[in-house]
């Protein structure tokens, strides 16, 4: 589906940097550090922080404190990764996205102040969005951990309003390690003295590896099960911490999972001291948006493709954890309107690809395999053959837009296009 569109100007610029720096994954401090030093350290200088880590739900956690934030009538910077279409989408200032000119001077003083440091593509960009948060007016800062914790590259705030971990599950094991244990650890490293360390619900493994590493800073422990919990009822958010009890709508985005974010990022205003009102958090989870979450796609050439009667969604999602949770979210809609379910799906080669098609056995009719337009990403054929191996029915597509009609020709079904953060970037892009 690529089509010749403008290159991103901010994308563009990026470029010229790479052919002297580094674009690849290289975690450590010392870089950026240095180089925040000689740029009259912004990161000193940014509205108070929630910074969260976690593997799945980050960004969705990130996405209802903004909005909570917001509905206070409080003026919030946001930091996620990665983007899906545009660089800019990963820096909110105020409420609006970075506008590419202020983005573009960012990065060449950047660039010059990094000197004969070799900073990394998400180096750079951070140190980038530093820059644009101390030097614009806010309130707030939401910051998403781009990788891990402990080495990330956003790991320079000495003390947030709170730091947060969602729920954490092997991925990225080439760099964070191939146990819970060692995955807590990096993401326990972004916990501070004195600020409050927000925990998602986890296993007893990862669980035990945030409490010794609080005790460790006397970070106060904000534990789901303990400090506080949440649950769905009647179709509501109910949550409940030693404050008491909250009665609030449901979240905007889609799933069981979005429930347990939501109640997380109501915990991280509440452990940093902000008390909102019932009727402010309510809007807050409502007014989030936050696309390739169990998106519905409701028009463009895909959908067309699609024909009438087919339902279109679109999910980012690329491990076993995020697997299981949109096979929770898929099943439920299964049990409210029956119709068959076939995924369209692209993987990169550092990922999971059996555990998570696994999560899908019994419950996907069909798997119609597309390759993204992305370096390291797996061939038609071999996530074809993945999904076969877990007795799924499998098809390679040569696109996205004939895995779109081989859909349709079995007939109203419904339709998921996942595994993938960047062939989602790739649907957004050309399927407007």
């Amino acid at each position: 589906m690529t089509k010749d569109r403008p290159l991103d100007p901010v994308a563009a610029v990026l470029e010229q940097v790479a052919v002297r720096r580094p674009a690849l994954i290289d975690l450590g401090l010392s870089r950026v550090e240095r180089t925040l030093d000689r740029l009259g350290a912004p990161h000193r200088r940014t509205p108070p922080v929630f910074h969260v880590a976690g593997t799945n739900g980050k960004g969705s956690t990130c996405a209802y404190v903004r909005a909570i934030l917001e509905a206070s009538g409080a003026r919030v910077h946001a930091f996620t990764s990665p983007h899906l279409v545009r660089y800019a989408e990963r820096i909110t200032l105020a409420g609006a996205e970075i506008a590419d000119a202020a983005f573009i001077a960012a990065i060449r003083r950047v660039d010059e102040a990094a000197g004969a440091d070799d900073l990394t593509l998400f180096e750079t960009i951070t140190c980038a969005a530093f820059i644009a948060f101390a030097e614009t007016p806010a309130d707030y800062l939401v910051l998403e951990v781009g990788l891990g914790g402990r080495l990330d590259a956003t790991n320079v705030i000495d003390r947030p309003l709170a730091a947060a971990v969602t729920p954490i599950a092997l991925d990225h094991q080439n760099f964070l390690g191939d146990t819970l244990a060692a995955i807590a650890a990096e993401k326990a490293g972004i916990f501070r003295s004195a600020a409050p360390a927000v925990i998602g619900p986890q296993s007893a493994e990862a669980m035990a590896v945030f409490e010794r590493a609080a005790a460790r800073l006397r970070a106060p422990l904000f534990a789901f099960g303990s400090a506080w919990t949440s649950w769905t009822e009647n179709g509501r958010l109910i949550y409940q911490d030693e404050l008491g009890l909250s009665d609030l709508a449901p979240p905007r985005l889609i799933g069981a999972h979005q429930f347990m974010n939501a109640g997380l990022a109501v915990a991280c205003v509440r452990a940093a001291g902000l008390s909102f009102t019932d009727e402010i958090l309510s809007a807050g989870l409502q007014g989030a948006r936050w696309p390739a979450r169990l998106q519905r796609l409701k028009s463009g050439p895909l959908v067309k493709a699609l024909g009438a009667g087919g339902e279109l969604w679109l999910d980012g999602g690329h491990n076993p954890h995020a697997a299981r949770a949109l096979s929770l979210a898929l099943a439920d809609m299964e049990e409210k309107n029956s119709r068959p379910l076939i995924l369209i799906t692209g993987m990169q080669e550092n990922k999971d690809i059996d555990g998570f098609f696994a999560a899908f056995s019994g419950l996907a009719a069909s798997v119609l395999a597309v390759q993204a337009d992305h370096s390291g990403a797996r061939t038609p054929d071999d996530v074809a053959a993945a999904a076969a191996r877990a007795g799924i029915s499998a098809f390679s597509c040569g696109s996205l837009i004939e895995a779109a009609k081989r859909a349709a020709a079995a007939g109203p079904a419904r339709v998921l296009i996942c595994g993938s953060l960047y062939l989602a970037g790739e649907v957004l892009r050309d399927n407007a």
